[in-house]
């Protein structure tokens, strides 16, 4: 795989060079609510700019259905992108058509443009291969060369990520680099005792990463909305927490695995409950209530982990040398249910282990409660990408940039 270094070596002054980047962004209107993504793509894209480069960025942003859609418009992260880099940045409002092309004809050496949001463009995400490598063609027109530096994108096989990447000249940017080898040190020759905590609203997202650490993992912290399925199958009452009811034959399998193997699995012991979701609009106070673990109210959700939980994950974190961690321990939106999620963080920040983020909420989380970045070992810009990386799978988007 070819790196940007090597890349910059060889020379691209004048070159248009095409960045895949992931400038997927959570938007309160177009507010930006967390730029860490662009931040963590920032160095790939000054360093093109800086060496003469025509830089093309190019990303998605949230689920649009094929079509133009104003709500999800990388207008936004353009602007901020040119903030962050202290210059103007152009912005085609186009994938490939009139705009994008004008625009990028438009670029002079060591300049910057963005193009709209690819999945605009249906061919971006179709199954089709034929479509989708049509819509890489046109891609392809607006560049000499490709840089892949999208890694939150990399588990996709997507025009942009999989296809066009064969029809140019391609390296891999600094960021998926970085993710790459990070990933590495959780996958081979762990510093142990290596400790993964998982949190989020559904088990089923977390089976597959579950089933291979329990091969590499010493113990498994559990929080957030999937610990009711594991509750659940230790035979608990959970109230109207979130279950996933489909999937208790699976944990209580993987809960059996982890005993023959001598993984320790840590679920909590207490949460906190309420009779509804809280408001994570206004914030309105939402007075819960902790009870132990094994006995939730019927008539109650569990929200987050309690405060003798919050002790004890500390505890299990506190001596280990290696800790992966992805997903909140509950709706930490909202002040009333934060403080497992900081306690997590907080025990990070405060062992000697080589930590890592996993990317989605949990990134957002740490930078939205307010810790420092630099506290962590590393924060991932790609939840979905690092846990198919860690189940062991080929990930189309590395895959292409072999050469």
């Amino acid at each position: 795989m070819k790196t940007i270094d090597e890349l910059l070596a060889e020379g691209v002054a004048g070159k248009r060079v095409f960045v895949r980047a992931d400038l997927n962004v959570p938007l309160d209107g177009t507010t930006i609510t967390d730029d860490g993504r662009i931040r963590a793509v920032r160095p790939t894209i000054a360093a093109l700019a800086e060496a003469g480069a025509r830089v093309v960025v190019a990303s998605h942003l949230g689920r649009p259905k094929g079509t133009p859609d104003p709500a999800f418009s990388l207008a936004p992260a353009a602007a901020r992108l040119g903030e962050l880099l202290g210059t103007e940045v152009a912005f085609a409002t186009d994938t490939v058509g009139e705009s994008a092309r004008a625009t990028v004809a438009g670029l002079t050496d060591g300049q910057v443009a963005v193009i709209e949001n690819l999945r605009f463009n249906p061919g971006e995400t179709s199954k089709d291969d034929a479509e989708r490598g049509a819509f890489a063609d046109q891609l392809a027109e607006l560049a000499d060369v490709y840089v892949g530096d999208g890694f939150g994108a990399v588990h996709r096989k997507h025009a942009s990520v999989y296809d066009l990447p064969a029809r140019l000249p391609h390296a891999a940017g600094g960021l998926i680099a970085t993710e790459v080898g990070v990933l590495k040190k959780l996958t081979e020759d762990v510093a142990r005792p290596y400790a993964v905590v998982l949190g989020g609203a559904k088990v089923s997202d977390k089976l597959g990463v579950i089933d291979h650490l329990l091969e590499k993992a010493d113990r498994i912290l559990i929080g957030g909305g999937m610990a009711y399925t594991f509750l659940k199958a230790k035979g608990h009452e959970v109230g109207i927490s979130l279950l996933q009811e489909d999937q208790v034959p699976a944990v209580q399998g993987y809960l059996k695995r982890a005993e023959e193997l001598g993984v320790e699995f840590v679920l909590p012991v207490d949460v906190l409950v309420a009779g509804e979701f809280p408001d994570l609009k206004t914030k309105a106070p939402a007075h819960p209530t902790t009870v132990a673990a094994d006995a939730i109210p019927a008539d109650q959700e569990g929200l987050d982990i309690g405060p003798e939980t919050r002790k004890l994950y500390a505890d299990k974190l506190a001596d280990a040398a290696t800790v992966f961690w992805n997903g909140p321990m509950g709706v930490f939106e909202h002040p009333d249910y934060a403080e497992g999620t900081k306690a997590v963080a907080q025990a990070l920040v405060d062992s000697d282990a080589f930590s890592v983020v996993g990317g989605g909420d949990s990134a957002a989380a740490v930078r939205i409660l307010g810790f420092d970045e630099n506290a962590f070992g590393h924060i991932s810009t790609g939840g979905g990408a690092s846990l198919e990386y860690l189940e062991g799978k080929t990930l189309p988007g590395l895959a292409a940039l072999e050469d």
